[in-house]
């Protein structure tokens, strides 16, 4: 699973992480700091560092496996996108709105 998918998912099930890993996945999927960087922001090893986001991209891939939540939001915005495209005037305004509240 590359970042963007695990950072999708960390976006989702983030809040069910524990306290440090969460930290440490913020920090590697929304501000792009290295193991290094990571570490010496939570005062803790890279291998810490390491240890918590592997733990973490498990949680967050077990908990998609279990839920699927991810993939039906992909799916659905996918067909919105298709929607919108075969529609005008007042019913693609609608998929536009249905759009922006699914992404909020």
């Amino acid at each position: 699973m590359d970042n963007v998918e695990l950072a999708l998912l960390f976006d989702f099930y983030g809040d069910l992480l524990p306290e440090k890993q969460r930290e440490c996945c913020d920090l590697k999927y929304n501000e792009d700091l290295s193991l290094a960087e990571i570490a010496e922001h939570c005062g803790i090893s890279r291998q810490g560092v390491w240890d918590n986001i592997r733990h973490a991209e498990n949680t967050l891939t077990e908990t998609e496996r279990k839920l699927g939540i991810v993939e039906n939001f992909l799916e659905i915005r996918e067909e919105l996108s298709k929607l919108e495209k075969l529609t005008e005037g007042e019913a693609k305004d609608a998929v536009k709105r249905i759009r922006m509240r699914l992404e909020k």
